[in-house]
């Protein structure tokens, strides 16, 4: 049976979100604990057990969270501050050679964004695409929209980006099956989004680079090698604990003193830590910057961090009031009886969230927040891993004026508003959709 006094407390505090991001401009992180406030109260929660739930949920989530965003801060840093990104898009560029440069900057952007921030990430590969078109005098989208998509799938689907991590803790998904289905769906994605895209709308809408104000000098960068070595160490290490612990290693297989030193190097802390301490060594004191200077980049990642962090959080404790209250359960059951599958409602409730108030991660947690009471005892790990997928392509779709990406891609490639609808607006809409078609797709091959 379903109770309307619960589903009507949901529902408000939603709506309060939602009011209090777009309308009163409050920052998410306030919002989202007034929004699990406002559920409780409104669905007849004890005051004081409605204070317990915050700190249980905020407690629960960032145990995991914040190590594994801060560890992944702090390498992006490092490698964005040795000039390891622009160093892989060179050589891809060169490698593809012009006619086929598209493909390499999806590909550039795909990895690049495993380590890095999305935007940041987009600033310091902007002056290659720049650079493409003055060259080829073609239209500047047709080398940006590939780079964006990479970028954006990445960001979305592949721990260790918060995104994604935020919502695998929620959802208690597996990190490992998370990248691998990240990967597998991420690919046609960012094919059919990027290079196919832009090859289309590039004949449409003509952007020319701006002119060459100052000319950056030229810069050592590191071997290409070690770059894709040091993003690749924590992403193998991490997937190597997952095929550990999968039915292919039974127990007695390997001894259980060498499985536990296996798994503890393949947890996400452990991978990250390590990838931290050679980054740090290699990119950095190797090739000659001060341990000053590499403290300074690091702690200045945590700004980016903690923002996500703080969010992560605050999802956990709207998840936490929703499993509480017992409306999880409830809609559990009631979306069992009708036979709506819970892949089609995360990817709809991000879907909800993202155009309504933006934010990708925020849509992500939300939707995340909601998924995780319905989950039953019996769901598997892929299960889970697919439907953190779901959520991330259904957070992901059509960015508009309320989302700073918007804003960012419009102002670096010069476009106007009507031009970055047709052109990034479009292009989120089919990599959601895209994503969403494959998640579908894996789901029944597995």
């Amino acid at each position: 049976m379903i109770d309307f006094t619960l589903i009507f407390a949901v529902f408000i505090g939603i709506i309060i979100l939602l009011f209090l991001i777009l309308k009163l401009r409050i920052p998410a992180f306030i919002a989202l604990l007034i929004a699990s406030i406002s559920v409780g109260i409104f669905s007849g929660m004890n005051p004081l057990d409605i204070i317990n739930t915050i700190k249980e949920g905020m407690g629960n989530t960032l145990g995991f969270v914040a190590t594994v965003v801060g560890l992944g801060a702090m390498f992006g840093a490092i490698l964005e501050h040795s000039g390891g990104a622009e160093a892989l898009a060179n050589y891809l560029l060169n490698k593809f050679g012009e006619k086929n440069a598209s493909w390499a900057l999806m590909i550039t952007g795909f990895f690049i964004a495993i380590p890095v921030f999305f935007d940041v990430a987009f600033i310091i590969l902007v002056p290659l695409i720049y650079s493409l078109q003055r060259k080829t005098k073609k239209s500047l989208l047709l080398y940006a929209i590939p780079l964006l998509a990479g970028l954006a799938i990445t960001h979305s689907f592949i721990p260790p980006t918060p995104g994604p991590v935020a919502v695998a803790d929620i959802l208690k998904a597996d990190l490992g099956w998370v990248i691998l289905f990240g990967f597998i769906v991420g690919i046609p994605s960012a094919i059919i989004s990027g290079p196919l895209f832009a090859k289309y709308i590039s004949k449409k809408i003509h952007i020319n680079a701006p002119k060459i104000v100052d000319k950056q000098s030229h810069k050592d960068y590191p071997a290409v090698g070690l770059i894709l070595a040091i993003i690749g160490i924590p992403i193998v290490l991490i997937v190597g604990n997952t095929v550990l612990n999968s039915p292919l290693f039974e127990e007695g297989t390997i001894p259980n003193n060498v499985k536990n030193w296996l798994q503890m190097i393949g947890h996400p802390f452990s991978a990250l830590i390590i990838a931290n301490l050679i980054a740090w060594y290699l990119l950095g004191i190797k090739r000659g910057y001060s341990k000053e200077t590499l403290l300074k980049t690091t702690t200045k990642s945590m700004e980016a961090a903690g923002i996500i962090i703080l969010l992560t959080g605050a999802g956990g404790v709207f998840k936490q009031i929703l499993i509480n209250t017992g409306t999880g359960t409830m809609l559990a059951n009631y979306f069992a009886d009708k036979g709506i599958s819970i892949l089609l409602f995360a990817f709809l409730a991000a879907v909800i969230v993202r155009v309504l108030q933006g934010s990708a991660t925020v849509a992500m947690i939300t939707a995340a927040g909601i998924t995780a009471p319905l989950l039953s005892n019996t769901i598997t790990d892929i299960d889970k891993a697919l439907l953190v997928i779901a959520i991330a392509a259904g957070a992901s779709i059509m960015s508009h004026v309320n989302d700073s990406g918007f804003w960012l891609v419009s102002k670096y490639l010069h476009l106007d508003e009507k031009q970055t609808f047709r052109s990034w607006s479009v292009m989120t809409t089919i990599l959601s959709l895209v994503g969403f078609t494959t998640v579908l797709i894996v789901s029944l091959l597995f």
